[in-house]
């Protein structure tokens, strides 16, 4: 199987440093996932947390273009009850006319955050989930120069008007969406990084329930996980005490506790947490290179996608770097430029 490799930037914020350091580390991230031949850079939407440097995808989309030259750059995705539909339509047709045939809008309905702080975005969002299909529904048509259901007698058109769109992506971590992906013929993404089960199931049933589109003739997937890459065993260690950490603290409502690998080495864990942490790793994969390649391969194998995007936290960029650097190796990326 030939698998592509593709990253999810969730603009992490380190211990000691800030935003400002978080997202010129992004711009570097991309220019090098770019040269090292990733398919596609996606950044998520968060709110209300100091851990994270980013709550507008597209903002930041619009810079990394001007930086890479090859790589599809897109949003994992936009929360869209946060949101206007026509709002994103016209940002990602800015995007899609400023970068043409390299922007992806992935598209979910969690709230990347609190509901107090996804009412503030957008008021009259009511968490009502057929709200979320008239979205959806909705930005196919603004995208297609098409009326919209209901509205109006008059046209209402996205601007600018452009030959090309992005390529829609609906995200899911449950499988629900999956359903939802299959009937409008978009393509899937399953967030294991969020759920470690159900991929398998959720993909399969995507495709046998896949009905081609005007814009995606056959099913497209990918799965999404939290990786790492290091040929130091002592590198590996650390990561991995850092990133069971990190997700047991999220489960306990810790969501802007600031912490490095000093900080947590010698946490002792009850056994209800050993147990989390043990299905949290499922989540991941983090290892040596021969070892991160047969679980990226049989992650593959068993959800049968060709498509891995890797979420990766270090304490140090540089091990981030470098752990992108060993994945485009061991899988042979080739190499833009």
């Amino acid at each position: 199987m030939d698998i592509k490799l593709s990253v999810l930037d969730q603009t992490p914020v380190r211990k000691g440093s800030n935003a400002n350091a978080s997202l010129q580390e992004t711009i570097q991230l991309a220019k090098l996932t770019d040269e090292l031949g990733y398919t596609r850079y996606w950044l998520s939407e968060h709110h209300n947390s100091v851990m994270l440097a980013t709550g507008s995808p597209e903002v930041l989309i619009a810079r990394l273009g001007a930086e890479t030259k090859n790589i599809r750059l897109g949003s994992g995705g936009m929360m869209m009850p946060n949101h206007s539909t026509l709002r994103v339509a016209e940002n990602f047709r800015v995007l899609e006319a400023l970068y043409p045939n390299r922007i992806d809008l992935g598209m979910g309905r969690a709230p990347g955050g609190d509901r107090l702080t996804a009412h503030l975005l957008n008021p009259s969002n009511n968490f009502d989930p057929q709200q979320y299909l008239q979205q959806l529904k909705d930005i196919r048509s603004f995208l297609n120069e098409e009326p919209i259901d209901g509205i109006s007698e008059m046209m209402v058109k996205a601007i600018p008007s452009i030959n090309t769109s992005p390529d829609l992506w609906i995200l899911t971590s449950s499988g629900e969406s999956a359903i939802i992906a299959a009937y409008m013929g978009i393509a899937c993404s399953f967030a294991q990084f969020i759920n470690p089960i159900g991929a398998a199931e959720a993909i399969k049933t995507y495709k046998e329930r896949f009905s081609p589109s005007a814009e995606l003739a056959a099913p497209q997937t990918s799965i999404g996980i939290f990786g790492f890459c290091s040929e130091d065993e002592k590198k590996v260690k650390q990561v991995q005490a850092y990133m069971d950490y990190r997700l047991l603290s999220f489960e306990k409502g810790l969501y802007n506790q600031q912490f490095d690998y000093n900080d947590i080495r010698d946490v002792e864990y009850s056994d209800y947490d050993l147990q989390r942490i043990d299905k949290n790793r499922k989540r991941m994969i983090i290892g040596t290179p021969d070892s991160v390649k047969k679980n990226i391969e049989e992650l593959c194998k068993n959800v049968d996608t060709n498509e891995v995007i890797i979420s990766t936290y270090t304490m140090d960029a540089q091990d981030r770097f470098e752990s992108y650097k060993l994945m485009a190796k061991i899988f042979g990326l080739k190499k833009n430029g």
